[in-house]
């Protein structure tokens, strides 16, 4: 069993290091959508009360009309505050499971490992447009996602670092950004170039984000990591992060 308290302060934290263009509560129902970026985080109903059990198909039916007027298909981000009866009713109608998460957590208590071998300090950037158009080229995603992408990160209010490692006859090799929140910090979009995997820059760029966010005073850093990207998963256990609790989306059934 998740704390819960630990759950909702990990969910707080998630949800102002990657905030939604348009946030609105029904009861104690966070219902995040984004016009300009389809990420199912920015873009679901997330339940924040186990107790909160009111009306729930009607609930579900006005936040399904909400996504449609954004044309976005009607999502619930099923976390351990997620109320049963809604699990149930969700069961029931046969509403699909789409992807499961692990929120990940590791203390800074001692030294972050070393940078790299030749001692190299990376020092996070402030471009933002410089540093999406390298998250798109290392992830190989849409270059239409540009627009959203930048005004998602423009948006974080917490302190951002945004890393970029780069080779002169390549381009871009690695990305990440840290979130700094109090005692906090959040590791998110990490990407290293296909071309350049298996030679230890995820790694090595993370730990550039931790060494920063454990110099801003946080004490200790988390992640969200896709259980099917087995990859990412061993990376953050062999560094030292351990499961909190999951999360996964649930997709309502097509008419």
């Amino acid at each position: 069993m998740a704390d819960l308290a630990s759950v909702r302060r990990l969910e707080a934290v998630g949800f102002r290091a990657w905030p939604a263009a348009s946030t609105q509560y029904d009861g104690s129902w966070l219902i995040r959508l984004n016009a300009g970026h389809p990420s199912k985080r920015l873009n679901s109903v997330n339940p924040l009360d186990p107790s909160d059990v009111r009306d729930l198909p009607v609930r579900i039916e006005k936040a399904a009309k909400r996504f449609a007027d954004y044309g976005r298909p009607l999502l619930v981000r099923q976390t351990p505050l997620t109320p049963p009866p809604l699990v149930d009713l969700m069961d029931q109608a046969g509403w699909r499971h789409t992807g499961e998460t692990a929120v990940m957590l590791v203390d800074l208590a001692e030294p972050v490992a070393p940078e790299s071998a030749d001692g190299v300090e990376h020092v996070p950037s402030r471009d933002v447009g410089r540093f999406v158009d390298a998250r798109i080229r290392v992830s190989g995603d849409d270059p239409a996602l540009k627009p959203g992408l930048t005004e998602i990160v423009n948006a974080i209010s917490p302190e951002a670092g945004l890393f970029i490692f780069e080779e002169p006859d390549f381009g871009p090799t690695a990305v990440t950004l840290a979130v700094h929140d109090n005692d906090l910090a959040g590791i998110l979009q990490l990407a290293v170039a296909p071309e350049r995997r298996g030679r230890g820059l995820a790694t090595t760029i993370l730990n550039s984000a931790m060494r920063w966010a454990r110099l801003r005073g946080a004490k200790r850093v988390w992640v969200q990591a896709e259980m099917d990207n087995e990859g990412a998963v061993r990376l953050y256990r062999k560094a030292g992060f351990r499961e909190v609790y999951r999360y996964v989306y649930r997709g309502a059934p097509a008419p």
